[in-house]
């Protein structure tokens, strides 16, 4: 097999799924079974896409706490998984680019969850490598993911097209000095 010449990098939550609902879901029963309530508006509107330390204390969640419900958010994302909605014209786009370019996934999720999606939708045999939060040591907007690809791939920042969605992601895809696609709804 030829060297791919071009790579194709693809946020997770909001740009390849809309995960919103999944997110709200696992963090409310989450919280739930240490008596603490998630508003679904709220956390839709101004937590969705944040790292759990940053929205976790506006629930009233005390620091002692984070850790536990992260994990068990962890846990419970399969149980909602039905409730994500995939983006049917990406996904056609990525296999239409499959046999010219490498296609990986770049995310602040955790491996379990984004491997867990990708394979209730039958999507992991798509993607070249997956990156998510365990790989890296700075999160979005530092651009360490998406140039940790490039650099696995031996692809340049001229080859490279990134698609996000969120304002952090977008930032790191700058950064990263590749060509960035917006993904703002489907």
């Amino acid at each position: 097999m030829n060297k791919k010449e071009k790579l194709l990098l693809f946020d997770l939550d909001g740009t390849l799924y809309d995960t919103k609902e999944v997110n709200y879901h696992a963090y409310a029963a989450a919280m739930q079974e240490l008596g603490y309530t998630l508003d679904h508006d709220d956390f839709c509107k101004h937590s969705n896409g944040k790292h759990y330390t940053e929205f976790l204390p506006q629930y009233g969640v005390r620091r002692e706490d984070f850790s536990r419900i992260h994990a068990r958010k962890k846990m419970l994302y399969a149980t909602f998984l039905e409730k994500a909605r995939e983006n049917s014209s990406l996904f056609m786009l990525a296999e239409a680019m499959k046999e010219r370019a490498y296609l990986a996934v770049v995310t602040t999720a955790s491996r379990q969850n984004c491997l867990d999606i990708l394979q209730a939708f039958g999507r992991e045999k798509l993607f070249d490598a997956v990156f998510t939060h365990e790989d890296v040591t700075k999160m979005k907007p530092d651009p360490e993911g998406y140039l940790q690809a490039m650099k696995h791939f031996g692809i340049s920042q001229m080859d490279t097209i990134i698609f996000e969605d969120s304002v952090v992601g977008i930032q790191a895809a700058e950064a990263a000095g590749a060509a960035v696609l917006v993904v703002d709804k489907f």
